[in-house]
């Protein structure tokens, strides 16, 4: 029998549902970057639950749990999609500014400033900051999932695909390792500003830099942390240095280097560890 609106049926399967709204906005929180509200999603989740609840068959067979969270995760992705955290505009720049500083680097022999990135690629420095500053809210999804993913395959559901749990297993270990293999102040920066989520001016007094500095430092964390990824997981997304022999290639490939021989040191300790793990404990006499 199908519900309508305003009926005791339907009250009764919006209250005893309400829950799975906020399972699904906690699953979500935790995949998507940080500055994204929870009230909006929750917002849009229960209108999802209570428009599932008013157009929801029995006789169709479906569970109405099952036909539920489809719809809420369905109007949590388009939510999402509405916030153009980070739209293909804003990467297509990050790619060309990327371009510019690799092209003024070897020219000039040290990383480029903001004011000289934005006069080489016609722009003002207020559009490189806040280029930077885009992709910097949005790095922490887009390191585990490609620009031709839509949201909704990057949200995990009830039965994640094992296959691509342990995919992005894989990646997040390489991404922890290539943190912990960034140059000091680099990798200060990324644990302060992304993981401890300091202000940018609490960072630069730690270093007794301009704010405008840290803004540097963490875009060149950000663009070796997605080399560093694309080296070990995904060759043909690895965009070539402008000078092959120059120093700066050879610091990034001795950056690459030191993280692939974290990742196999700790692929031996795993294997140690079950080998040592699944030994017969002899019995005692």
């Amino acid at each position: 029998m199908n519900a309508h609106p305003h009926t005791p049926e339907v009250e009764a399967l919006i209250l005893q549902h309400t829950a799975l709204v906020g399972h699904i906005v906690r699953e979500t929180m935790s995949r998507v970057p940080s500055h994204v509200d929870r009230d909006d999603l929750t917002s849009a989740g229960l209108l999802a639950l209570v428009q599932a609840a008013q157009a929801f068959d029995s006789e169709r067979g479906v569970p109405f749990n099952r036909y539920a969270a489809t719809r809420i995760r369905g109007a949590i992705v388009d939510e999402l999609r509405s916030i153009d955290w980070a739209s293909r505009s804003v990467r297509r720049r990050a790619r060309e500014l990327d371009a510019t500083r690799s092209q003024l680097a070897t020219v000039l022999g040290r990383p480029a400033t903001r004011a000289e990135v934005a006069d080489a690629a016609g722009l003002t420095v207020n559009e490189v900051a806040g280029n930077d500053d885009d992709v910097a809210r949005a790095q922490v999804l887009s390191l585990h999932a490609s620009e031709d993913e839509g949201i909704g395959d990057t949200l995990v559901g009830n039965a994640p695909d094992p296959q691509r749990v342990l995919e992005l297993g894989e990646r997040l270990t390489y991404l922890t390792e290539a943190v912990a293999e960034l140059p000091d102040r680099l990798r200060l920066v990324v644990e302060q500003y992304f993981l401890n989520e300091r202000p940018m001016a609490e960072i630069a007094a730690i270093l007794g830099v301009g704010e405008s500095r840290i803004s540097q430092l963490r875009a060149e964390a950000l663009v070796l942390l997605r080399d560093a990824l694309n080296h070990e997981l995904d060759p043909d997304l690895l965009t070539a240095h402008g000078r092959p022999d120059g120093c700066a290639t050879k610091r990034r490939e001795a950056y690459f280097a030191a993280v692939a021989a974290r990742h196999s040191a700790g692929m031996r300790r795993v294997a140690v560890d079950a080998a040592t793990a699944s030994e017969p404990v002899s019995a005692s006499a």
